[in-house]
């Protein structure tokens, strides 16, 4: 590399980012670590096994990582970001019946926002991060890719991404697997290497959400109906509940088959209960849909599509609407979840995704039936 580009790589203080770090330095880039302070965990009776992301400890060992490469090491706050734009949508989200995925906000509006605007101001011509996937460019197009190591593979929740910021960011983990990982890090002396992942939800270290979302939400009480419509039982909130649930309902006496929660009216706070059958559909409307290239699919295409993180993507049809768009499986998904994302691939990479919806969209957004495109 002639002239030394400088990249911000965001350092949690796991393996993961710091190993992103290493490749990068290696290839011949001026690397800059910068960790975000997003939460402060105000209980520290917290087990040390259950310790959030961005703790103290992770932010020492950022420092660490950094010490060791001889590179430079802020740390930026963004709380109060992160406080509005992740733990204020998740709990709205769950009061309104929905069952969110914070890690996709994070995502979006802290970590490929206000970063890569720090970033900028800072000169940087990239920044990158741990996650596992894959970018390939193609001249003035760049396609995001699933990772090498399927079992770590993380292009779901970076669905959100437009071509401006796969422009700036670098994802140099996503070619090995997680074994590999380790192995660079231990290699390079980092005292990171054998640390273990952090939890999914990085400000509920506990696991306990009924518990967090009662701090902050009024409960909504309401009934349980059966799928007929027949009330069931009490519920003490509709955000303590989410799609294909079945332990905690609380409900008194037995029953001859397993119940499931099928639907969460937040209107009504009524939580219908059905058997495992009623779970299974075919049919789901997203919106805010983004397609990665920037570009929409001018007719119906055949697609894979997940419906949750850790679910496999299946067979479907995608039709595009404006801003909306509708998914056909070709077989029935299990629990599709409102407030949780859908994304769409063809083969292993990324065509875009949107978020799951309870209904249509509004009378007048159309559907696009204009020339073909291949996707």
């Amino acid at each position: 590399m002639k002239n030394k580009q400088k990249v911000i790589v965001a350092m949690s203080g796991g393996v993961d980012s710091s190993v992103a770090a290493v490749l990068l330095q290696q290839e011949g880039y001026d690397v800059v670590g910068v960790t975000m302070r997003l939460w402060s965990m105000k209980n520290d009776a917290v087990s040390k096994s259950n310790k959030p992301c961005c703790s103290v400890e992770d932010i020492d060992d950022a420092r660490r990582v950094c010490q060791t490469l001889n590179i430079p090491h802020y740390v930026q706050n963004f709380e109060k970001e992160f406080q509005e734009h992740v733990v204020d949508y998740f709990c709205q989200e769950y009061d309104n019946g929905r069952t969110p995925h914070p890690c996709l906000a994070c995502n979006d509006r802290i970590k490929f926002d206000f970063l890569l605007r720090r970033a900028m101001f800072l000169d940087a011509d990239y920044i990158a991060t741990g996650h596992y996937a894959r970018i390939r460019r193609n001249g003035n197009n760049a396609e995001l890719c699933k990772a090498v190591d399927a079992s770590k593979d993380q292009s779901y929740v970076l669905f959100t991404l437009s071509q401006t910021e796969i422009d700036k960011l670098l994802l140099p983990v996503g070619e090995y697997s997680k074994s590999e990982i380790r192995e660079i890090a231990d290699k390079a002396g980092l005292n990171v290497a054998n640390k273990p992942d952090s939890q999914e939800i990085c400000f509920i270290p506990d696991n306990n959400y009924r518990k967090f979302l009662s701090n902050r939400i009024e409960p909504k009480p309401g009934k349980f109906i059966d799928i007929e419509g027949n009330v069931i039982g009490d519920h003490p909130g509709v955000q303590f509940f989410t799609i294909g649930q079945r332990r905690k309902l609380g409900l008194q006496g037995n029953s001859p088959t397993p119940y499931y929660v099928t639907n969460i009216d937040s209107t009504s706070y009524q939580v219908t209960l059905g058997n495992e059958d009623d779970l299974y559909k075919t049919n789901l409307w997203a919106s805010k849909v983004n397609y990665v290239s920037g570009i929409s699919p001018k007719r119906p295409v055949k697609v894979t599509a997940k419906i949750r993180y850790k679910s496999t993507d299946a067979p479907a049809t995608l039709t595009p609407h404006e801003g909306w768009a509708e998914i056909d499986f070709d077989e029935p998904q299990r629990a599709v979840t409102p407030g949780q994302a859908v994304v769409f691939y063809n083969d292993a990479t990324v065509i875009g995704g949107g978020y799951i919806e309870t209904c249509r969209p509004p009378v007048n957004i159309k559907k696009i039936v204009h020339a073909e495109i291949n996707v």
